[in-house]
């Protein structure tokens, strides 16, 4: 009972890693199709005031995540490193390369480094979650098993493409939407329009791809396919599909703030769905969740210090975002609005 607990702690903090870095990810993908430096100044400007407050806090999910399958599940994290080091090895270079980016073109003056510190940031923002969106496809097809060995076929193949494709196009989603929301709060309202409907194309190529991921995985992963398909899964993947087209109608209105909500919704739902589909399994069809636990003495400890941890954690969080999105962080002033 105590390692089930805290597999759903485990799922829990990957749907808020999903969903807080998201956001970050998705801002950097925007970044990148912004265009030029004359065409993109607005845009980039909002970004960088945008996520600059709180945008590192995001990796304290990924941290509890890391720790959570170190300790709790160590089977399956030997099995996940082990088999696919390069994805994951690929996605943490992508996280330092954006980090720096990020943090160095802000204060440069030469625009040719801007240009180079920009561009490390926009790519990574975009590779790093395809990586890390390969894994799970990697985990959920079955492809990776206790004493599976690293190879290409691990993670190059048509279930982690589609499944590192559909974490591009949630944070996609989460990016537009919550930079829908910030246009306005700032007072750029020529941004309102222009991040509306990327939020909305976006919806749009996340459905398109996800359908497509249904239809890989009826042959490459179906034992995930059937709880998909059935049952709760099913349940979670309707509600989350509600929460996307909910999305696209409340990013148009006169609170786009709203669609904040639903968009996180979305993608928490999905994860949801992709956590139910599995169960008990943590590597489907080789390695249970209680095949995978650790001892029962560690297993107790690990499950009240996550739950202090997610009681400490969470509502700091919910507070430093509150204040972010209200503008009491860093309010953005009239000349980087102006641009």
């Amino acid at each position: 009972m105590t390692a089930d607990i805290l597999a759903w702690v485990l799922l829990l903090a990957i749907a808020a890693y999903a969903c807080g870095g998201g956001v970050d990810y998705g801002a950097g993908f925007w970044d990148l199709l912004a265009g030029g430096a004359a065409r993109g100044r607005r845009p980039r400007w909002l970004i960088d005031h945008a996520m600059a407050p709180v945008w590192e806090v995001n990796n304290v999910w990924l941290v509890f995540v890391l720790v959570l399958m170190w300790t709790g599940f160590p089977d399956f994290f030997q099995t996940v490193f082990t088999a696919l080091w390069l994805p994951l090895a690929l996605a943490a270079v992508g996280m330092v390369l954006r980090g720096a980016g990020f943090a160095l073109r802000k204060p440069t003056r030469r625009l040719a480094a801007r240009r180079v510190y920009g561009a490390a940031f926009a790519v990574a923002s975009l590779l790093t979650p395809f990586f890390l969106g390969t894994v799970i496809g990697s985990v959920a097809s079955g492809r990776v098993r206790p004493g599976t060995v690293a190879s290409a076929d691990a993670w190059a193949n048509t279930t982690s493409v589609v499944a590192g494709l559909l974490a591009v196009c949630a944070t996609a989603v989460l990016g537009a939407v919550f930079l829908t929301a910030d246009a306005r709060r700032f007072g750029a309202h020529d941004l309102v329009g222009y991040f509306r409907w990327r939020s909305r194309a976006a919806v749009a190529a996340l459905l398109v791809v996800a359908v497509v991921g249904l239809v890989v995985t009826a042959d490459d992963a179906s034992y995930v396919h059937h709880g998909l398909t059935h049952g709760w899964g099913l349940l979670l993947v309707l509600l989350s599909a509600a929460a996307g087209a909910a999305t696209t109608v409340l990013v148009g209105g006169r609170s786009p703030g709203r669609a904040r909500w639903s968009a996180v919704a979305a993608v928490a739902l999905a994860v949801g769905a992709w956590g139910v589909a599995q169960q008990p399994y943590l590597v489907p069809t080789s390695l249970t969740v209680r095949q995978a636990a650790g001892a029962g003495a560690t297993l107790q400890w690990m499950l009240i210090v996550s739950l202090v941890a997610l009681v400490l954690i969470g509502p700091a969080v919910a507070v430093l975002y509150r204040l972010d999105t209200r503008g009491v962080l860093e309010p953005l002033t009239d000349e980087d609005v102006s641009g």
